[in-house]
């Protein structure tokens, strides 16, 4: 039997065994039908003992079964949580355990997947513009093209690298927040500073396409943020807002404070926003049905992160005659 395969049961039997023949003889002194009633009894008592001795056993092997197939990757293991007692304990304990076990492998899960979609989205960004860049260096060998053709060739080539560099500073900026190796300031940041400095390199492209800035912001409106990251934020709408705008359109920009929040409105006068894109417009790499060929979705997921982190919120919707609304609030701290 297994049961005495076990070195402690062994000894407790042993010892049964020497005090039964101890007792046994120290009876026959007195009377021999004491010392069969008090054997009997020690019989009885040792009986029982072992009964729940081997219970115990059994008890132990089974958690150490179950334990083993932990260890083997097979954490699907039920554990009864309901019994009391020492061993109940530590089975309660091994079965919290497994739960955490169980909580971890799908996280790690989850976050292997990520990684897989993250590096296939990467992948992607890059390889496009580095393809077409190839097939125009390629191009730029053919002796029968002229200096304009030439020059438009170079000019794109330069204006696909320069979106490679961008993707590649944005994606390098949603890391730093992504693993917290970046602490956001929480320091007074005037909203005004915030919005003139993300205007000033976007003002040749929204003078290209006649587009007029309206700032109605007050001087002293201010919040606890970080002041560049914010810069960051407020840019990536504004550039997002300038692409989707027609040829003479308006940007406004509006921000208002009360005791609760610091409110900035961004409006444009663009197409709006798909209905099925607006649930989905500040995810990761995702690109709306009027995205364009330019569009590579990290610029509003890189907002929405910097906004989260400063203890804000934003939303986006369309307006009721035309165009987008971007609405970030800064809730002030108690």
């Amino acid at each position: 039997m297994s049961l005495f395969r076990n070195e402690e049961i062994k000894k407790q039997i042993i010892i049964y065994v020497i005090f039964n023949i101890i007792v046994f003889l120290g009876a026959l002194f007195i009377n021999i039908i004491c010392s069969i009633y008090i054997i009997l009894v020690c019989l009885v008592i040792e009986f029982i003992s072992l009964f729940f001795t081997k219970k115990r056993y059994n008890d132990i092997s089974e958690l150490t079964y179950k334990i083993d197939k932990i260890l083997h990757n097979n954490d699907y293991t039920n554990f009864d949580v309901n019994k009391e007692g020492e061993l109940a304990v530590l089975n309660s304990e091994i079965y919290k355990m497994t739960v955490r076990l169980r909580e971890q492998t799908e996280r790690l899960e989850n976050e292997k997947n990520y990684l897989k979609d993250y590096l296939a989205n990467i992948s992607h960004q890059i390889r496009t513009p580095m393809t077409s860049i190839n097939i125009m260096i390629s191009r730029l060998s053919r002796q029968e093209l002229t200096f304009e053709d030439r020059f438009k060739m170079i000019k794109e080539i330069s204006k696909l690298l320069t979106r490679i560099e961008w993707l590649i500073t944005a994606l390098l900026k949603v890391a730093q927040l992504e693993s917290d190796t970046v602490k956001l300031k929480k320091e007074k940041t005037n909203v005004e500073e915030v919005v003139n400095k993300a205007l000033e390199p976007l003002k040749i492209q929204a003078e290209i396409k006649n587009i007029k800035m309206k700032l109605k912001i007050e001087k002293n409106t201010n919040y606890k943020g970080d002041y560049y990251w914010s810069v960051e934020a407020i840019s990536n709408i504004i550039k997002n807002c300038i692409e989707h705008s027609e040829n003479g359109g308006i940007i406004e920009i509006i921000s208002e404070t009360n005791p609760i929040y610091t409110e900035i409105i961004i409006t444009d006068e663009g197409k709006g926003i798909c209905k099925e894109d607006l649930p989905h417009l500040f995810e990761r790499f995702y690109r709306g049905n009027n995205s364009g060929s330019e569009g590579i979705g990290i610029g509003l997921y890189l907002t929405k992160m910097i906004v989260s982190k400063q203890n804000g919120v934003i939303t986006a919707k369309n307006r009721e005659n035309k165009g987008a609304e971007f609405n970030i609030k800064f809730f002030n701290e108690a």
